[in-house]
């Protein structure tokens, strides 16, 4: 199963705590009984003679290990994101532990046949693809996978059941993030970031600490300084040389990001006045139209310039004018594709997937796009709402279930993308021609209201808010992340370090 999600699981992206759930080494035991009683033999250093033959017979038996395995996991990580108990924690844990022991067991052997001379291209390009799989190692001390996998697992549960108020009265998260983009009440507004934050990310604080350190030993097991030099190593260039390039193309995009900034709060300054958002300094999060500040194209009405700025429609409306329903907008998201001559989407994309949010039980609302089989069982989650935001993750969404579709014939180690920002750049630019020519092809907007040449300046600026204003909010999470995995940024610092990189 190969996952795709639109921005990182920010369940694991922010601090957050609770104390660790008991049964970790239960699951690490019943982990390895199961994979003993299932008769499995691990691809190991005696199995496989240190030459290029033998690197090639341990990449075959590692590729149909992993293959089967993760059809399995990926069920269970299924229906933990779908139904979150306790039980299918306990599930997502168990098959998660299983997949880490192997994948740092893999990781250190494929280090030692990679150092064999005479390895063919495919061979070599394998084996460093499986130095680098895990997003999360564990060290090879007893329990320590379990206990990696127990947290994560209760981090991203946590997350999916997080509530915040309105008003006094509790909402869910996705319920809280419709209303972020809605409300224009700065006390409301208020109300729902202070309470969804402090109600979610406040109790997985301990937890995520702990992440941290079983993910940092279990990098430097593998030759890492630490779980952030190992995820900046998976880009064809060492981690030092993509830091460079992160900061050398956002000094590139910062002149236009300044200017953008700066005309919004000047807007925001005018609508509620100093007492609110200060005509200089930083912006007031909440006052952006997102749970996360980090689009901002929702508060597009209370930024956009006289004339120029009324682009005649909002998605949104158009929606509901129509009585649009979440399904109809993922089938026109599907029609999307199938007219640039793809094939339509299975008949158990609609059977399985998760496109609202279920009576009666919690899930995690974040939305993402699956691969259960690694062939065609395609799914998206997401708990959709009738509006312009989820109509543009849809046609996002199902830009990466078709990017699956289009590798899978590939062997196992391949099943993915170019790299993730590859991954999300294919959902990102397909959710770009979401354009006024495109809402007239679907029948949402009259060809008479297509806004005319002098409109441009709006729909660019209504564009930026969101595409503009996102890529600080990208390079902020990642450097909050490597800061707390190398250290520079301690536990008792979490929200002094994020606070001090968003205000650079």
């Amino acid at each position: 199963m190969k996952l795709a999600a639109s921005v990182s699981l920010l369940a694991l992206a922010l601090a957050g705590c609770a104390t660790v759930a008991d049964g970790g080494d239960a699951a690490s035991a019943t982990a390895a009984q199961a994979q003993a009683d299932a008769g499995q033999t691990a691809a190991g250093e005696s199995e496989y003679p240190l030459t290029p033959q033998g690197a090639q017979q341990f990449i075959a038996a590692v590729e149909k290990d992993l293959f089967d395995l993760s059809v399995i996991g990926g069920r269970a990580a299924w229906v933990n994101a779908t139904y979150i108990t306790d039980d299918t924690d306990a599930l997502a844990a168990y098959f998660g532990t299983i997949g880490t022991e192997k994948g740092v067991r893999y990781a250190k052997e494929a280090a030692r046949y990679a150092q064999v001379q005479g390895l063919d291209p495919d061979t070599a390009r394998k084996l460093n693809i499986l130095r680098g799989a895990l997003v999360l190692a564990a060290p090879t001390t007893p329990g320590a996978a379990a206990e990696l996998n127990t947290i994560t697992t209760k981090l991203q549960s946590t997350y999916g059941k997080g509530r915040a108020t309105l008003g006094g009265k509790e909402i869910t998260g996705d319920d809280a993030e419709e209303a972020m983009g809605t409300l224009r009440d700065p006390r409301r507004t208020q109300e729902v970031w202070t309470s969804w934050h402090n109600n979610v990310g406040r109790p997985m604080r301990a937890d995520y600490a702990r992440m941290v350190e079983i993910a940092n030993a279990g990098a430097k097991e593998l030759g890492y300084d630490d779980a952030g030099a190992m995820w900046r190593s998976n880009y064809d260039m060492s981690p030092q040389e993509f830091s460079a390039m992160y900061d050398r193309l956002w000094a590139e995009v910062k002149p236009l990001y300044d200017q953008l900034h700066c005309y919004t709060r000047t807007k925001l300054n005018a609508k509620y006045g100093d007492a609110i958002q200060p005509a200089s300094g930083p912006i007031r999060a909440d006052l952006l139209g997102n749970m996360w500040a980090q689009e901002w194209g929702n508060i597009y009405d209370v930024v956009a310039p006289k004339g120029a700025g009324d682009v005649g429609y909002d998605v949104t409306e158009l929606l509901k004018a129509k009585k649009k329903t979440p399904t109809d907008m993922v089938r026109i998201g599907e029609g999307f594709y199938t007219s640039l001559g793809l094939q339509p989407l299975p008949a158990s994309f609609w059977q399985r997937s998760q496109i609202v949010r279920p009576e009666g039980r919690e899930v995690v609302c974040h939305a993402s796009a699956w691969d259960l089989d690694n062939k065609d069982d395609l799914r998206i989650k997401m708990c959709t709402k009738v509006n312009g935001d989820d109509f543009v993750t849809i046609h996002h969404e199902l830009g990466h279930n078709y990017y699956q579709r289009a590798y899978n014939r590939q062997p196992y180690l391949y099943l993915n993308g170019a790299n993730d920002g590859f991954h999300e750049a294919i959902g990102d630019f397909i959710a770009l021609s979401v354009t006024p020519e495109y809402l007239v092809q679907i029948g949402l907007l009259d060809r008479a209201k297509v806004p005319d040449a002098s409109k441009d300046t709006g729909l660019l600026l209504r564009q930026a808010m969101d595409k503009v204003a996102f890529l600080p909010f990208g390079l902020l999470v990642d450097k909050w992340r490597w800061g707390v995995f190398d250290g520079s940024i301690a536990p008792t610092q979490y929200n002094a370090g994020w606070n001090q990189l968003r205000q650079q």
